[in-house]
């Protein structure tokens, strides 16, 4: 594959029209095709490189299923071609995809049932029956890779519950999935997850386990150490890493004007940021929620493209400002906040809303917590164990007027 350049005009002109004959656009709402060819070529053809030990190769910014449909369209000109949470798009699979199916790699996720990912519990039939109406629903014929999202609570749980990977078995013996992958958040100091650990301890487990092939995880600019170091362990080992709320905070940076006005020149931070991703770190391939055409060109232009020190110089400021803004979901806190407010949860919520712009979905999943900002009792026993200094008690305020 071609490193990232622009579009050839023959190249993009073949291309356009394929993806066209066999239905892009037909989702597209107000942004005509003319539009989105136009962001395409922008863009450009997005390097590729090997997933995990399969050998597959994915466009280094994967898209997914809860983009709006002209970026997803845009996408599919530049080359994404790995699709996070294909099942959201219900019976709309883009056109394109169905009609070219072994040029894409679907990804389906399976959840915890009764409850959410802190309380709910594996159940091998559940996920079974649930992936198997999901290629009815979708038309897909198969899925590529199963997800089984949020991971595990506990190394433990990994060794002893295979409840996940029997009905990924169950499944490919009947052609439905072809790999098997992982989401993992942390879960050390949850009060709901009693003896939880962190995301760096499990899945540095699941690599040693040697069952599933690659996995995503909340991965950014200043992250700690330990995430750091899992990449690259999992990287010597031909595992596969996909990051994920990649953009900690740089939504809201963009709509801070005083902060914009100082920012580096020649970047913008969601093209730093994919500069970064992409050719700086030991990753595999990285995820953006995308909300926009303009979104789109702005983050995908990046992709593969190396470091200025412009970016470079962006990369500080940003890391600063998130340190100082947005919870970097750690959990260190949570363990000792005397009501039980699931601090995180309600932080991470704040970045579906802010960040994502994707508040509906914000307001429907903080509604489902059993503690919410406003049982915060503002006494400060939360706020020594933030390793960034957070105001966590405004924040909760802040949090809860917004979705409340």
């Amino acid at each position: 594959m071609a490193n990232g350049g622009r579009i050839g005009r023959r190249e993009f002109i073949i291309t356009s029209a394929g993806a066209v004959a066999a239905g892009l656009g037909a989702a597209c709402g107000r942004v005509s095709r003319s539009e989105i060819e136009e962001a395409a070529a922008k863009v450009g053809r997005l390097p590729r490189r090997a997933l995990d030990r399969s050998g597959r190769k994915v466009s280094v910014l994967i898209g997914a299923g809860t983009w709006a449909s002209a970026p997803v369209e845009a996408g599919i000109l530049c080359g994404v071609n790995y699709w996070h949470k294909a099942e959201r798009w219900g019976s709309s699979v883009p056109q394109a995809i169905l009609a070219n199916r072994e040029a894409h790699y679907c990804e389906v996720c399976v959840d915890r049932i009764h409850g959410n990912h802190e309380t709910g519990v594996i159940d091998e039939e559940a996920h079974y029956q649930y992936v198997k109406r999901a290629v009815e629903r979708t038309g897909l014929r198969y899925f590529d890779d199963m997800m089984f999202h949020f991971g595990y609570h506990r190394i433990a749980e990994l060794k002893e519950n295979a409840g996940v990977i029997r009905a990924y078995d169950r499944l490919k013996k009947e052609g439905l999935v072809r790999h098997l992958c992982l989401s993992q958040h942390s879960y050390n100091g949850n009060t709901r997850v009693p003896d939880g650990e962190d995301r760096a301890a499990i899945l540095t487990a699941v690599v040693e386990d040697g069952v599933y092939e690659h996995a995503q995880f909340p991965f950014t600019f200043g992250d700690e150490d330990a995430l750091n170091q899992f990449v690259s362990f999992a990287k010597s080992k031909g595992f596969g890493t996909i990051a994920m709320k990649t953009t900690a905070g740089a939504a809201r940076m963009q709509a801070d004007r005083e902060f914009m006005s100082k920012f580096p020149a020649a970047t913008t931070p969601h093209n730093a940021l994919a500069r970064w991703l992409t050719t700086a770190t030991d990753l595999s391939a990285a995820v953006v929620q995308i909300n926009s055409l303009d979104e789109f060109v702005d983050t995908y232009s990046g992709a593969g493209k190396p470091m200025r020190a412009a970016d470079a110089r962006a990369l500080e400021v940003m890391t600063a400002y998130t340190n100082r803004e947005v919870c970097r979901l750690c959990n260190e806190c949570m363990s000792h906040c005397a009501q039980g407010v699931a601090i995180a949860e309600v932080l991470r919520y704040e970045r579906y809303a802010v960040d994502y712009g994707d508040r509906e979905r914000a307001r429907r999943l903080y509604a489902q917590l059993d503690q919410k900002g406003d049982a915060c009792q503002v006494c400060g026993d939360c706020l020594t164990h933030c390793p960034q200094g957070l105001n966590i008690p405004a924040k909760l305020a802040n949090t809860h007027r917004l979705l409340s």
